[in-house]
């Protein structure tokens, strides 16, 4: 392990080199398949692991439904300050727990510190829910009757994250979990696992603070996909919620539905902007191109497809081209980059090939090659490409986990909403326009078919406050904000009966 990467990690609170998994709160030694961790930066590795066995998997999932028959009696505020106290760990190494999400992931440090602020905003969004986890009094028909709904813990849940966000999702999920009364296994994306490790270090030094939660309401298993499909596959894992591609997602839905459990999908993107002829061009060209190339396009919200009316797509396209000629690109370490590197080969691969199908389908490309000059040796920098290209194109129907940014031109709004609706996917979409029929148009019904729906802004960068989902192939899940909470709980209905006698409902006359 490079010394830097260790002392990093110590500083963390892993005391141990992490070349196993989490069980039940104290670090075991793996006896599976091992793994290198390399940074995208680079190339180097960064650390070997091995990885979790499926014996190992198995004692986690027991450790967390151990955990959860004491868990879920502790007084939701009690969990709470568990959660409460997390954020204050996150809070205090914020800037570390950054730079390690910049080692492995390749975000520029401004991203990666971004990132950890997320979870330290859904911690505290977190705590305050836990003193709202409010259920309804309904009127009941029977007289001397009350009629109510609790909300209760649902059970262990599962968590599959990906590399791209390898923290922030687990904390969406995580801290909302805790509070519901609920203990977590997470398996990190195998690129990515470091973070994880040194996250489960900060919770577990939270958690022995306290004499009456039990360290099993945190697992952390380091594991490929059989691993993922281990978890999937578990009854006692009541809620698996899964967040990565498409077939990934379709797979875990599958096997989770097989035995009747819930799961929380969160999946491809394939995210569009409505340019109209009112809109702030300065604004636009600003919105675009950080939805379109920060994390290096590879990001759930990325803007993969600009629809731009016609009178000034030109104009729009011309200035992006100038921006993009121009953007910094290399070392995200540097604090002049904007754009990093992309994960792996395979990234650079699907982005070779996207585009040469873009070329084969009549489409115009600008950018797209390899950077070699003023970027470390070793990792993968590209330049962030603009295509412009026919609006029924085949290429618009997928989703590219790489910088491409389809620009196709429209008429009138109504073509433009058909055309952005027009995709499997359906998670992030946006309009820039100053007329508000337009904005309007576009939030309502007949308007984006999209879980999140933005007006003069772009589509990355969504707040913890707001549900986090989207529609169609993106899998109908919800996280973070709002009412998501619900899907981490179960509901009774109540009915007391304190009258003396029995009506049935309805109406009913049954006497005996």
């Amino acid at each position: 392990m490079a010394n830097n990467i260790e002392s990093l990690l110590k500083g963390l609170g892993v005391q141990n080199p992490p070349h196993g998994v989490s069980c039940g709160g104290t670090w075991q030694p793996g006896a599976g398949e091992s793994l290198a961790v390399c940074s995208p930066i680079d190339g180097k590795c960064l650390a070997e692991l091995t990885m979790a066995t499926s014996e190992q998997t198995d004692q986690a999932i027991a450790s967390a439904a151990e955990a959860f028959v004491h868990f879920r009696t502790r007084p939701a505020p009690r969990r709470g300050e568990l959660v409460r106290r997390f954020g204050g760990q996150l809070r205090a190494h914020q800037a570390e727990l950054g730079q390690l999400v910049t080692l492995e992931t390749g975000k520029i440090t401004a991203e990666a510190v971004g990132e950890v602020q997320e979870m330290i905003d859904i911690c505290d969004f977190a705590v305050g829910l836990s003193r709202q986890l409010y259920g309804k009094t309904m009127a009941s028909e029977r007289a001397g009757h009350r009629l109510a709904e609790q909300w209760h813990p649902l059970g262990p849940v599962g968590v599959i994250s990906a590399f791209n966000f390898p923290v922030a999702v687990w904390a969406w999920n995580a801290a909302i979990a805790w509070v519901c009364g609920d203990p977590v296994v997470w398996k990190p994306s195998e690129k990515t696992p470091l973070t994880a490790i040194a996250c489960q270090s900060l919770l577990q030094t939270v958690v022995a603070e306290f004499d009456d939660i039990p360290p099993g309401i945190s697992q952390l298993v380091v594991g490929g996909a059989e691993t993922g499909k281990q978890l999937a596959a578990d009854h006692r894992l009541p809620l698996v919620s899964a967040t990565g591609s498409v077939p990934m997602g379709r797979a875990v839905a599958v096997t989770v539905a097989q035995r009747l459990g819930r799961s929380l999908l969160e999946l491809g993107g394939n995210n569009g902007m409505i340019v109209c002829p009112s809109a702030d061009l300065e604004l636009a060209v600003r919105s675009i191109t950080f939805s379109a190339v920060g994390t290096c396009g590879q990001r759930c919200t990325t803007l993969r497809r600009l629809i731009v009316h016609k009178s000034i797509a030109d104009d729009l396209v011309q200035r992006l081209r100038k921006v993009y000629e121009s953007l910094p690109i290399g070392d995200p370490t540097d604090p002049s980059t904007l754009v990093g590197p992309l994960v792996d080969a395979r990234a650079d691969a699907a982005m070779e090939a996207a585009l040469e199908e873009a070329r084969s389908q009549g489409g115009t490309v600008y950018g797209g090659g390899r950077v070699t000059e003023a970027v470390p040796i070793g990792g993968i920098y590209v330049q962030p490409a603009l295509v412009e290209i026919a609006a029924d194109a085949p290429i618009l129907q997928q989703e590219t986990f790489a910088p491409i940014l389809y620009v196709t031109r429209y008429e009138d709004l109504d073509g433009a909403m058909r055309v952005h609706n027009d995709v499997p996917q359906g998670l992030s979409s946006a309009i820039l326009t100053r007329d508000a029929a337009e904005a309007e148009y576009f939030c309502a019904a007949a308007g984006s078919d999209c879980g999140i729906v933005n007006v003069n802004i772009g589509t990355s960068g969504a707040e913890i406050g707001g549900a986090f989902g989207g529609e169609k192939e993106t899998g109908g899940g919800r996280e973070s904000g709002s009412d998501a909470w619900k899907t981490y709980m179960r509901r009774a209905t109540n009915t007391v009966n304190y009258s003396g006698e029995l009506p049935l409902a309805q109406g009913i006359r049954f006497d005996v």
